[in-house]
């Protein structure tokens, strides 16, 4: 895939995030790692993004920036979602991503930096 058709995929897939991700950009030993979590795998990341499907609330996805450089893609980007708990909180994290991008075009890594801390967001459930 070319950087172009890349980049208005991925501004696609912020767009609508988490339904219907294009997981067709990604390289089936794509590395995933962000503060909770890291893994290696295609199915291990659609599995994530399906669990944000399932579990949380009015998820969305705000694409602040995005650049690409040879082989690699920044974003930056606000995520927030309601969690279903009694007193529904609507939680947010504002971060950026890196992407590394194979000789086809593809995302072998995805590699997600939060601008707060995990014991934050922890604390927006309870505030």
């Amino acid at each position: 895939m070319d950087i172009t058709a890349l980049i208005t995929t991925l501004r696609a897939d912020y767009q609508r995030f988490p339904d219907h991700p294009t997981f067709s950009i990604y390289a089936d030993d794509v590395y995933f790692k962000d503060p909770l979590t890291e893994f290696r795998g295609l199915e291990r990341y659609q599995k994530m993004i399906s669990f944000m499907q399932r579990w949380f609330q009015s998820v969305q996805l705000e694409l602040h920036d995005l650049t690409a450089h040879s082989a690699q893609i920044t974003t930056r980007w606000t995520l927030s979602w309601i969690t279903p708990l009694p007193w529904r909180p609507r939680i947010r994290i504002s971060g950026r991503s890196q992407l590394w991008l194979n000789q086809a075009g593809l995302i072998t890594a995805h590699i997600d930096y939060w601008d707060c801390s995990v014991l934050n967001v922890l604390r927006q459930h309870f505030s």
